[in-house]
């Protein structure tokens, strides 16, 4: 089977790139939708929802592409799903309100295969554990900017504020894209990727991931 080019629903370049690890061609194009939360609408089924209608909006677009792929990530802390934050102010609270606490992150995809039309979602789970950074530390993360369109207000992957500390879990989630929950929803669809995508986040990422094999072999992991 030749390899699928896929349609990225979404305008995250942290998704672009982690979507390009995996070897399999795609173009962006957005999807916009209400990502309002509904009342009494869990973490779990509210991720997932966004991550379907953002891959079924995307399946209105005109295009030559054959899969369609849609991911939608969320921070929760103490039950409570922490969005982007809408002012600095705001991204200085929620670090703080992190700080030195274990919290809960979200990340869904949605995989519509346009030959069928057949739509697949997978979900990761993660438990991320937040190192005690200085309120010094996230004035300096708040001023750079860096925060502002990052769930949480926080991005794992930060080279100068480095917020998480002894992770567990599948980090390309937590960037916004679980790399090994892609691979083995395309599988089912079919479609492998050409190269060995755990290998090449692992060396990217620099960061030895003890959960891939569990998440390749359908087990709920990450």
């Amino acid at each position: 089977m030749s390899p699928p080019l896929i349609l990225l629903a979404s305008n995250s370049p942290r998704r672009r790139v982690l979507l390009s690890w995996t070897g399999w061609p795609f173009e962006v194009r957005p999807a916009d939708i209400d990502e309002t939360q509904a009342v009494e609408e869990t973490p779990q089924d509210y991720v997932l929802r966004l991550a379907r209608e953002k891959a079924l909006a995307a399946s209105e677009f005109e295009t030559e592409t054959s899969v369609i792929l849609a991911a939608d990530t969320v921070v929760v802390f103490e039950d409570e799903v922490l969005g982007k934050p809408e002012s600095p102010e705001q991204a200085v609270e929620f670090l703080r309100r992190l700080r030195g606490r274990v919290h809960e992150v979200y990340t869904a995809i949605a995989v519509i295969d346009r030959r069928s039309g057949e739509l697949l979602t997978d979900l990761c789970h993660s438990l991320v554990p937040m190192r005690a950074y200085r309120d010094d530390e996230i004035a300096a993360y708040v001023a750079s900017g860096e925060p502002m369109d990052k769930a949480g207000a926080y991005g794992i992957q930060s080279a100068t504020f480095h917020p998480v500390t002894d992770f567990k879990g599948c980090y390309a989630s937590v960037m916004g894209l679980p790399l090994c929950h892609l691979v083995r929803t395309m599988a089912i669809l079919g479609f492998e990727p050409p190269v060995d995508v755990p290998a090449v986040c692992q060396k990217n990422l620099n960061y030895v991931c003890p959960v891939y094999r569990a998440i390749l072999e359908g087990e709920d992991e990450g």
